[in-house]
């Protein structure tokens, strides 16, 4: 008895989800990143300084293995932890000098690289395609 998933729209969004997250690994690889702490870096750049909450929350990661990436990035020397002088419960986390630096070489080159991924849909599909996933996402 073969059980195989039928919905094809699902199988079409996981196995096209699967290979931009194998080409983002690639691409961070030479960075010498995993796509999680590049994720941790991405968040620091253009939100600037965020709780490790914060940053868990907005990659979808849990707060425990939170942590262990940003002890990671720490050692990288790429971002630091600070304590938060109103509430000692709290720890802001920043980009360092190098942490920035490296962000600044990166970025133009993952929006290149995402910009090329999707340069064959017009605008009206990528609306479309935004719209449609947002229903399903609403669903959930």
């Amino acid at each position: 008895m073969e059980r195989k998933c039928k919905n094809v729209p699902f199988l079409a969004l996981m196995q096209t989800s699967k290979a931009i997250q194998e080409r983002i690994k690639e691409e961070m690889i030479n960075n010498k990143l995993s796509i999680t702490e590049f994720s941790v870096l991405e968040v620091l750049y253009h939100k600037g300084k965020q709780t490790i909450q914060q940053i868990g929350h907005c990659i979808l990661f849990s707060s425990g293995s939170m942590t262990y990436v940003i002890d990671k990035l720490e050692q990288k020397g790429l971002l630091k932890r600070n304590d938060c002088p109103n509430d000692r419960r709290v720890i802001h986390v920043t980009l360092t000098d190098k942490g920035n630096e490296l962000m600044k070489e990166i970025m133009p080159k993952h929006h290149e690289f995402v910009n090329n991924m999707f340069q064959s849909i017009n605008s009206d599909e990528a609306k479309t395609l935004v719209q449609l996933l947002e229903k399903v996402k609403n669903k959930v």
